[in-house]
């Protein structure tokens, strides 16, 4: 495996209220990515918010995501929440359908889904959670890409259901033997270049070191960090120079992965 292009995402829109990440700075993350993932509300995001975040990843033709995750401001979206598969999978629809109509708004497409936070690595585990969600993308999304681990139960229910799929390769998080990332509900302060190195190397090898010193394959066609994690802007800048530098081009999902779906650039 060696990649010649790769998708760039980030977590973003996620704030609430006059209440901010100190680090993340969503314009200039915006410039930096080529997809968004935006909150939706239920562990950040409000509507002002996400309507100019979605302005934002328009203007920049960034591709527009949805954020869904569990009802937790107070815990960011990092606590699993008790409830019934359909109260989960009616929480996740309300909060798509918020995302999906200001990217209306906006003249866009709703590029992608992707589930934030322990929702994520739930619907990774879940299979009846899983499948419920990727037949609701069938029903009302089914040119849209489901953003995912290459391990999870989610990327395998998508491509037994025919849906879109973006596996990812997240750049500030460690992980183990079993190709899951190592869950963590806060991030030190990493070094950027280091980061970079990290990311370049899975470009180039398809490889990671897990936290048990392993090597382990990744594949992937876009790389994750995110706007919580400490120096996120440095973080960014660091791996798109390192990508650049190394005649790895960051394009569009659309470009990548071949599937019906269309590029958000496309007006509706």
């Amino acid at each position: 495996m060696r990649l010649s292009a790769v998708d760039l995402n980030c977590d973003m829109g996620e704030a609430f209220g006059r209440w901010t990440i100190a680090d993340a700075d969503d314009a200039r993350i915006m410039a930096l990515v080529s997809s968004a993932n935006i909150a939706a509300g239920f562990h950040a995001g409000d509507p002002m918010l996400m309507n100019e975040t979605v302005r934002l990843a328009a203007q920049h033709g960034v591709g527009v995501g949805a954020h869904p995750g569990y009802r937790d401001l107070q815990g960011f979206g990092r606590r699993k929440i008790a409830g019934s598969n359909e109260e989960i999978l009616n929480d996740v629809i309300y909060q798509v359908g918020a995302v999906r109509e200001f990217a209306r708004c906006h003249g866009v497409n709703l590029q992608h889904v992707k589930p934030h936070g322990a929702l994520y690595m739930e619907m990774a585990v879940n299979e009846d959670l899983s499948r419920g969600f990727i037949d609701f993308m069938r029903r009302t999304s089914p040119d849209a890409y489901v953003f995912c681990l290459e391990s999870s139960l989610t990327c395998r229910i998508a491509r037994e259901m025919g849906q879109p799929v973006v596996r990812e390769f997240y750049a500030d998080r460690e992980y183990d033997r079993s190709g899951s990332i190592v869950f963590a509900r806060r991030v030190g302060r990493l070094d950027p270049e280091r980061t970079a190195e990290k990311v370049v190397r899975a470009c180039h090898e398809g490889k990671v070191r897990t936290v048990d010193g392993d090597d382990i394959d990744v594949p992937f066609e876009s790389i994750c960090f995110h706007s919580d994690t400490p120096g996120c802007v440095e973080i960014g800048s660091a791996i798109r120079d390192a990508l650049t530098a190394n005649g790895i081009r960051i394009a569009p999902v659309s470009e990548i992965v071949a599937s019906p779906a269309k590029s958000s650039r496309s007006a509706i």
